[in-house]
């Protein structure tokens, strides 16, 4: 399959999918103000590598929840619950580890 095959097939977000989304990327957005915020203030760097980490894994499971829903429009098989169970486990561990 090539890359414009996979563009064409891939699944588009739920409107329920974007809203989590979009929340998601505003809390992110919140943690890298404040990130900027402890640097003017000229916190201890522990204190900066922390928030920064914890921006850098909310952005990583954003990613994922995005990867998951091109899985999901390229593999499952017009939604038959068994595939649906399998992709509710991808996008469980997808998450979970990110």
């Amino acid at each position: 399959m090539s890359g414009t095959d996979l563009r064409e097939s891939a699944m588009q977000p739920t409107p329920e999918q974007q809203d989590k989304m979009l929340k998601r990327l505003a809390r992110v957005e919140g943690q890298v103000r404040g990130v900027q915020k402890l640097i003017r203030e000229e916190a201890d760097c522990e204190k900066v590598m922390q928030q920064l980490t914890a921006s850098r894994k909310a952005l990583d499971k954003a990613f994922f929840e995005m990867m998951a829903c091109v899985i999901e429009g390229n593999v499952l098989d017009n939604g038959a619950a068994d595939n649906a169970e399998r992709m509710s486990e991808i996008r469980r561990l997808l998450t979970k580890y990110a």
